[in-house]
């Protein structure tokens, strides 16, 4: 191991943003944790369905603050791309496929394996519906990838872009579906407009398009503004999507998810000159630079970790708590941050198993290049 972890930081280029690599990490662990946080398979007569803590527990909603991270992704990802797209040593469309490589080639295991888990487990006579709630926990990520492919392909004109555009966008959107009764489909333009903004951000900072104390600002008014949506606005205090409420933050995000996400971005860049001193640290580097190898797979595979943990559990005869059980009571969260690790080990056998689709070529000592 210690030998692993020379290997790495000898590597590491030194003009390399390790603060920004840190930042991705931070970015992915929350949102690991929060959707094994919020996501509760609760078997009911021998059969499976999703449920979350938040809605018979409202009070939790400050937890997703911490855990909705995708923000900080997207911003990360824009100063990255538009960083390797100014300095790449090869044409628009060389750069774009292998970026798009990256971000692809583990998709097609994990749509492979659960095709065929999903006709295993229809062949054997399970219903239609707990089928689909597995198989929507898996794929449903792949949204978040589909639109980082789009922004990433339009990282020329992104960088020309000011934040305050698709800002705008999202705005008139919600005040169309919110306050003028517009259509729900509306709704699909922030799918794409409402992570412009972060990304955004990421090109504008990494032009060097405002200094550091602009970055208190962000935070600052990025919370202020999001205080005011979900006391005033009508806007929910959760951060992420609740079964049954009539909005959701996230799907498609709406104008306070974008400006708690500008406020999440301040945050995130006043770390990182913390994070840049403690990865000069070989240890603290070598964990990272391990996660960045493997972001996609860890996102791809972290709901079937849950997922496979749980099933196992079902041998018990009897449903586990935390693991099993309606998501109503604080006995339910203590017993499910109990089961965090179990799922961590199940994640880390996902990764050992899949990890070489992201990378094929390169080994695990490697640090991970300018991607993603």
């Amino acid at each position: 191991m210690r030998d692993l972890v020379v290997r790495i930081d000898a590597a590491t280029p030194a003009e390399r943003d390790r603060g920004l690599d840190g930042l991705r990490a931070l970015a992915i662990a929350g949102v690991v944790l929060g959707h094994w946080l919020v996501t509760a398979l609760v078997a009911d007569s021998g059969d499976i369905r999703g449920a979350s803590p938040l809605r018979a527990m409202p009070g939790l909603a400050p937890g997703s603050w911490l855990f909705q991270t995708l923000a900080v992704f997207f911003l990360v990802g824009g100063a990255v791309a538009a960083r390797g797209h100014a300095t790449a040593p090869m044409t628009y469309r060389e750069w774009l496929g292998g970026r798009m490589a990256r971000l692809f080639r583990p998709v097609t295991a994990v749509v492979a394996v659960w095709g065929a888990i999903a006709v295993a487990m229809l062949a054997a006579g399970t219903g239609v519906e707990p089928v689909l709630t597995l198989a929507g926990l898996v794929w449903s990520p792949l949204w978040f990838l589909l639109v980082f492919a789009l922004l990433t392909a339009a990282t020329p004109l992104v960088v020309r872009l000011r934040p305050g555009w698709p800002l705008a966008a999202v705005a008139l959107v919600d005040l169309l579906r919110y306050g003028l009764d517009g259509p729900a489909w509306l709704g699909s333009v922030n799918v794409v407009a409402g992570w412009l903004v972060p990304y955004c951000l990421g090109a504008a900072w990494n032009r060097g398009a405002w200094g550091p104390r602009a970055n208190w600002g962000l935070l600052a008014g990025g919370a202020a503004a999001t205080g005011v949506l979900v006391v005033l606005g009508g806007y929910p205090a959760a951060m992420v999507g609740v079964p049954g409420a009539e909005i959701s933050n996230l799907d498609p995000p709406t104008l306070a998810a974008v400006t708690f996400g500008l406020a999440q971005c301040g945050a995130a860049l006043l770390l990182l000159g913390p994070l840049r001193r403690a990865l000069a640290r070989p240890l603290a580097w070598a964990a990272v630079a391990l996660v960045n190898l493997s972001a996609i797979t860890v996102f791809l595979w972290h709901q079937t970790a849950l997922i496979a943990v749980t099933a196992l559990g079902l041998l018990a005869g009897h449903p586990l708590p935390g693991l099993h059980t309606a998501p109503d009571s604080g006995d339910w969260v203590l017993a499910r941050l109990a089961w965090l690790p179990v799922f961590a080990v199940a994640l880390a056998a996902c990764w050992a198993a899949f990890r070489s689709y992201e990378r094929p070529r390169r080994s695990a000592a490697t640090p991970p290049g300018p991607t993603t």
